[in-house]
């Protein structure tokens, strides 16, 4: 038996289970798939992930009893992984979310700029597009994939048919970037591939198979015409560069040695030479040999698909100068690619809660139907055994009793009320560590606290904890509506101009409940007496959640409805001099 090796890395939080942490390390191998082609350095990602799987839906414990543990067959579990999970999840996306794109708030302002003007139909459009794709819908699968196992991916893809962006989510243990070793961790990989395994069917009669995605950057190769005069699909640059290559419209030759470079949409006065490649193929797991990672499975033996229009999807070249692929982190990484799960700081107190919650269910047991000893009762023989049989108490059943005879009940149900008590005591240990105050979680009576600034402090660590995940995605979403941007000038999309593309933010709505009254009231007041502009109370009722859709319009819809003052409006009467006789009527 070898010694036990000390890992630590962005899964160690996991390595007090067995399961995950083997004498060498590695998980147990009913955790990680056996398939050769994946990477080792994505085991212990993968095996986390189905560990975080098994607690949301409750067979945590058919996990472990999988693994070895013959005691997790009995765990009793209820579902407050889930809980904690979805809660982090609403109060992350708030009640609504907003594209907003930076200017376009003036374009209603007389004399408007043009870059007001263009932003704010850039801000339509994106608004109409979020729309057309289900966008709150995907996000809300997307997040809470992330908020569950720590990440999540988006996936771009111009659809010709429809005119637009098509916007897809896939499941991040289907993710594998490839990580170069002195690369900053803060830069987003230069080749990434979506790979997964196909169970063979036998019904069909297909075979086991992997399928692996790529999206890669890499130099712009021009086309080489075959014998015939017709394109190959081998797109590859020849050695020395010369002669016979096919410029696609836009590219140009800028070099001697026929390095070609493209001017992109969104950047026409800043030729580039990089564009991405899409590859899209298959293996059969027969035709792989032991030791051939992900990155370099054998093309020779693959079976390249095709596009519906009949394009072979062999580095097929996406005519974009990034990957259309968005990984979205749950927390603000340190040197770190990967989250981390929001259920990762309290794993071990989840533990702890299931198995108190077994052994209150084992007591209820005997509370309800507690354990009788019976003294001077006479049993009824079996007649075929000729032995007792077992007493069975139900209600109305009646004993005789034997001179002396007595009847004994063990009573547990002190042992009960403790467990109960222990169980609440472990749920509020969990929801201090998750940052998930008790108000947040639903369980506290809104008579037990004392005043509104008391239940504000209590919100303290859940404002952090929403504050530091919107901070962990904002430049991931506002890179997401750029590329949104970008795909839709590079396919040529009606109404997307040409030229750099305005930044944009998504913005959350509020995460915690409003006082609509109170915020009404001060508003009121504050405008009433000049120390707030009309702009900023309509602002502050917008972010109350009042149903205000643009701020600007009701301003100018408050204004309309006001009268005219006077000229006389506002001066004080003049008063008569000393001098002056005043003559009061009669």
């Amino acid at each position: 038996m070898g010694l036990r090796t000390f890992v630590s890395d962005a899964w160690s939080w996991l390595n007090y289970k067995p399961m995950m942490a083997n004498s060498d390390g590695r998980p147990h191998q009913g955790l990680a798939p056996q398939s050769t082609w994946l990477p080792q350095e994505s085991m212990r990602r993968l095996a986390a992930y189905k560990v975080l799987a098994a607690y949301d839906t409750n067979q945590a414990g058919e996990l472990a009893a999988l693994t070895g543990n013959d005691a997790g067959a009995e765990r009793r579990e209820f579902g407050d992984a889930a809980v904690f999970v979805d809660t982090t999840l609403a109060h992350l996306l708030g009640k609504s979310q907003q594209i907003v794109v930076a200017g376009a708030e003036h374009a209603g302002d007389e004399g408007a700029s043009p870059e007001a003007l263009a932003a704010s139909d850039v801000q339509q459009r994106l608004r109409s597009w979020a729309e057309a794709e289900l966008f709150p819908l995907r996000m809300q699968a997307a997040e809470r994939k992330a908020v569950l196992l720590g990440d999540a991916v988006y996936l771009l893809a111009w659809d010709p048919q429809k005119g637009r962006v098509r916007l897809r989510t896939y499941d991040p243990g289907f993710y594998f970037p490839v990580l170069e070793e002195d690369a900053d961790p803060g830069d987003y990989p230069q080749r990434v591939h979506l790979a997964w395994e196909i169970p063979e069917d036998p019904q069909h009669g297909t075979k086991a198979r992997v399928r692996r995605i790529t999206y890669e950057l890499g130099p712009i190769m021009a086309a080489v015409p075959n014998t015939l005069g017709e394109v190959s699909a081998d797109r590859g640059l020849a050695a020395d560069g010369t002669g016979g290559y096919l410029l696609e419209p836009g590219d140009v030759s800028r070099a001697a040695n026929g390095a070609i470079e493209r001017t992109y949409p969104w950047a026409p006065d800043r030729p580039t030479g990089i564009t991405c490649y899409l590859t899209d193929a298959e293996w059969f797991l027969d035709d792989l040999r032991h030791g051939q990672s992900l990155d370099d499975l054998p093309m020779e033996r693959a079976r390249v698909r095709t596009r519906s229009d009949g394009e072979v999807l062999h580095r097929l070249d996406l005519r974009i100068d990034f990957l259309p692929l968005i990984h979205i982190s749950n927390t603000v990484a340190d040197g770190e690619h990967f989250g981390q799960s929001t259920l990762a700081t309290v794993m071990q107190v989840l533990d702890e809660l299931a198995e108190t919650d077994t052994d209150s269910a084992r007591a209820s047991a005997t509370t309800g139907a507690p354990i009788i000893g019976l003294a001077g009762a006479r049993a009824e023989v079996d007649r075929v055994t000729g032995r007792p049989r077992p007493l069975a108490v139900s209600p109305g059943t009646i004993f005789q009793l034997a001179d002396g005879g007595r009847m004994d009940v063990l009573d547990t149900s002190g042992q009960l009320a403790e467990l109960r008590s222990r169980v609440e005591e472990i749920r509020d240990r969990a929801a201090v560590n998750a940052r998930l105050p008790a108000v947040s979680l639903g369980t506290v009576d809104p008579s037990d606290v004392p005043s509104g600034y008391a239940l504000q402090l209590s919100l303290g660590p859940l404002d952090s904890l929403v504050d530091a995940m919107r901070l962990a995605r904002a430049h991931k979403y506002a890179l997401l509506f750029k590329l949104v941007q970008r795909i839709h000038q590079a396919g040529q999309a009606e109404g997307w101009a040409t030229g750099p593309t305005p930044p944009v933010r998504l913005a959350f709505g509020p995460h915690t409940p409003t006082d609509r009254s109170a915020v009404l009231d001060e508003v009121v007041r504050g405008v009433g007496a000049g120390v707030l502009s009309l702009e900023t109370g309509v602002g502050m009722l917008q972010d109350a959640g009042y149903p205000i859709e643009d701020a600007r319009d009701e301003v100018e819809r408050i204004a309309a409805r006001r009268p005219a003052p006077s000229p006389s409006a506002g001066a004080r009467p003049s008063q008569p001099s000393k001098d002056e006789e005043i003559t009061l009527p009669v």
